[in-house]
């Protein structure tokens, strides 16, 4: 390996790391891990890391993990001062530790579903600290996929992997076909393939656990964005209808939390 020391902001071997508060890096191609954590999830991804730079301390605490040299033997590794990556990044980047990846070919619907029976499906979910948490709620719940319908955010922008913990460089996901009106077409394949469709919302009397009583063999769970909700045309895409029971003078979750227990429903019940 090696470890380069930069004390110049403007060394263009910084650039993956440049203005990180105010600029997407992750549409430039890019996926930024922050945190010992999360970079070694993203070295052990299928994601191709091109370098990663932080703070001396951190760096050799990092080294010293059982199996990281071999993970960064073939690396690029830069050691900067805390002010020097603050400068850069565009703020305090106090986990001390970046690392940064090319984009890999997105699987296919297919490759995501391969021996999956427990899925997550998500529409107009916009929010990038929402779709980091349901990827790291599903992660420790045993769901094996999530599929974007139309109008999601980008589950590689640097908060949501930052806020999955990682897991959005573990997870399988993929993207169905179609517009915003027409998306819900892609749904009717799982259907004729054996899923049950479940579409949580609080306007229905089902209840999540009656629709998981006959604990089915492959679930796919449709969330929708805070506030509207699923669309209605995604709905009667859906066999089932289900509702969380709220206390008396609360009608909903917020979408990540709502997906969590459903996650947990269908855990319990295999």
């Amino acid at each position: 390996m090696a470890l380069t020391h930069i004390d110049d902001p403007a060394d263009p071997r910084l650039d993956p790391f440049r203005d990180l508060k105010h600029s997407d890096q992750s549409g430039k191609g890019l996926v930024i891990a922050e945190g010992p954590l999360i970079v070694r999830r993203l070295l052990e991804s299928r994601y191709p890391v091109r370098a990663i730079v932080g703070f001396a301390a951190k760096i050799d605490t990092f080294l010293a993990e059982e199996g990281v040299p071999e993970l960064v033997a073939d690396l690029p590794i830069y050691v900067v001062s805390r002010e020097l990556l603050a400068e850069v990044a565009g703020f305090d980047m106090h986990r001390g530790l970046l690392a940064a990846a090319d984009r890999a070919e997105p699987a296919t619907v297919a490759e995501a579903l391969e021996g999956a029976k427990t899925i997550a499906i998500l529409e107009g979910v916009g929010d990038h600290e929402n779709i980091g948490s349901i990827f790291r709620n599903a992660a420790g719940m045993e769901v094996d996929a999530i599929l974007f319908g139309a109008a999601c955010a980008d589950p590689l922008y640097r908060r949501s992997v930052r806020v999955s913990m990682g897991h959005v460089l573990r997870l399988p996901f993929a993207y169905l076909d179609g517009s915003p009106t027409t998306w819900h077409h892609s749904l009717k394949p799982l259907v004729d393939d054996g899923w049950r469709l479940i579409s949580l919302t609080p306007n229905t009397e089902t209840l999540l656990k009656g629709a998981l009583a006959d604990n089915p063999e492959k679930v796919a769970f449709l969330v929708g964005s805070e506030g509207p909700g699923l669309t209605e045309r995604a709905m009667r895409a859906t066999q089932v209808r289900a509702k969380i029971p709220m206390a008396e003078g609360t009608d909903s979750l917020n979408l990540a939390t709502a997906a969590a227990i459903a996650f947990y429903e269908r855990q319990r019940a295999n």
